[in-house]
């Protein structure tokens, strides 16, 4: 079968495609079915009890991200997705049983812890399945199904509730997860080195092209470094690369979590008004995913090294994202407002794609999958603190602070990988 690693990252990204389905469900339907569950409560109130669900969600999510890394690094990506993805999508079929705030928090929980296994998953299958050239773009077409999820989501959610109640939604959803797993458990049977279907053209493109070696000043080739967790966190790049994970991904769960919210609250929208422009900033994200990873691949062929080309990307994106963040402070109308948030997610999936292959640039073997889930973990509790923060910033349906925030965490990202990440290459261990 030829072309397989293609197959692979591509049911990796339909996967992804219906984690942001199952995720955004909630998202879209809460300025509605709130008032369902919670009649007697004012908007303003329904909206914390909103936040206070989603910091579950989050938090759990962080969790998830350590645990699911260490669990990808154990039994491989195969059964790790098995386990991921099996998991979120009952956990979302249970939601249909939600009756108030516990309910939803514990399957919230469930949901999260699960659906992080979806991105050190799709770390590791990358360097499994990718030489270094390749992975940036593989990346940018895994971190497109969630801006393509983003995209479908909202006017899906809208539209299903048309007809079908907020129960029968998440249990339509919920299932969509599972018959995924029919052709990610017939294509990935095993690892490139070893699967039946792989060309052996393609197997030795793959594993030649993806080893981190590091030479000796004789320029011998030093053995692969496998570093325990202790030593992986004594080097200041794996912080680098914790630290602008942790600044960037709240930029993302701002849009994720507020975006129908923001819109209902700003510009009085109903259900079909979500419909008709919740879905434009994803588009933004889609194309910043792919084009980010285009550069990447554009730059690494024209002879550019890794470090000059992902910090080149990296900044370029957020570069993008700075003056987008505080022009959003005050826009003319809701269309500008969701042209400029795709500007902004655009920026962001131009970045991400390449600050996500940092763990596999700099270390290789297990030490990929822990590295990406102690990131992740470190993301998702800035996320959820600045979730847990947005209620109260913007009490008077003013996002201006928020956004200022978000253009803040930009430069952060930048700084931390230039000073923090002095050389993006294998990384040596300690004498």
């Amino acid at each position: 079968m030829k072309n397989l690693r293609w197959w692979v990252i591509t049911l990796v990204a339909l996967a992804t495609v219906i984690n942001y389905i199952d995720r955004q469900s909630l998202s879209v339907l809460w300025p509605f079915m709130g008032k369902e569950i919670y009649p007697e409560k004012t908007d303003a109130e329904l909206k914390e009890v909103y936040g206070i669900i989603s910091i579950v969600f989050l938090f759990a999510y962080a969790f998830g991200q350590a645990l699911f890394g260490k669990i990808f690094d154990w039994v491989g990506t195969r059964i790790g997705f098995v386990l991921s993805i099996g998991i979120w999508s009952l956990a979302t079929i249970l939601h249909a049983f939600a009756q108030g705030i516990l309910t939803f928090s514990i399957f919230r929980a469930i949901l999260g812890v699960s659906e992080a296994g979806n991105w050190p998953g799709a770390a590791k299958s990358n360097a499994e399945w990718f030489p270094t050239r390749e992975r940036a773009l593989a990346q940018g077409i895994f971190n497109s199904g969630a801006a393509i999820g983003g995209i479908i989501s909202i006017p899906l959610i809208a539209y299903l509730a048309l007809f079908f109640s907020w129960q029968a939604i998440f249990v339509i959803v919920g299932c969509t997860g599972l018959l995924w797993l029919i052709p990610w458990l017939i294509v990935v049977k095993s690892p490139p080195g070893s699967h039946p279907w792989i060309t052996e053209e393609e197997r030795q493109y793959i594993l030649t092209g993806q080893k981190n070696e590091v030479k000796n000043a004789d320029g011998s080739i030093q053995a692969e470094y496998l570093p325990t967790t202790k030593q992986l966190l004594s080097h200041k790049q794996s912080w680098g690369v914790i630290i602008a994970t942790a600044a960037i991904d709240p930029i993302w769960w701002l849009f994720i979590v507020w975006i129908p919210t923001y819109l209902v609250e700003v510009y009085q929208m109903d259900v079909k008004g979500l419909a008709i422009y919740g879905w434009v900033p994803y588009v933004g994200a889609m194309l910043g995913a792919w084009f980010g990873g285009l550069l990447a691949q554009n730059r690494l062929k024209a002879g550019w090294s890794v470090n000059k080309t992902r910090k080149l990307v990296i900044s370029l994106g957020c570069l993008i994202m700075l003056p987008a963040l505080l022009l959003l402070a005050d826009p003319a109308n809701e269309v500008a407002a969701v042209l400029i948030m795709a500007t902004i997610l655009f920026g962001f999936q131009t970045s991400i794609g390449n600050v996500q292959t940092l763990p596999s640039d700099l270390f290789s073997g297990k030490t990929v999958g822990t590295l990406s889930g102690f990131a992740g973990m470190a993301a998702k509790l800035a996320a959820g603190l600045l979730i847990y923060l947005v209620p109260q910033l913007t009490a008077d349906g003013n996002y201006t602070v928020v956004f200022v925030i978000g253009a803040c965490l930009a430069f952060i990202v930048m700084a931390s990988i230039w000073f923090l990440c002095p050389k993006v290459e294998p990384v040596k261990p300690k004498s």
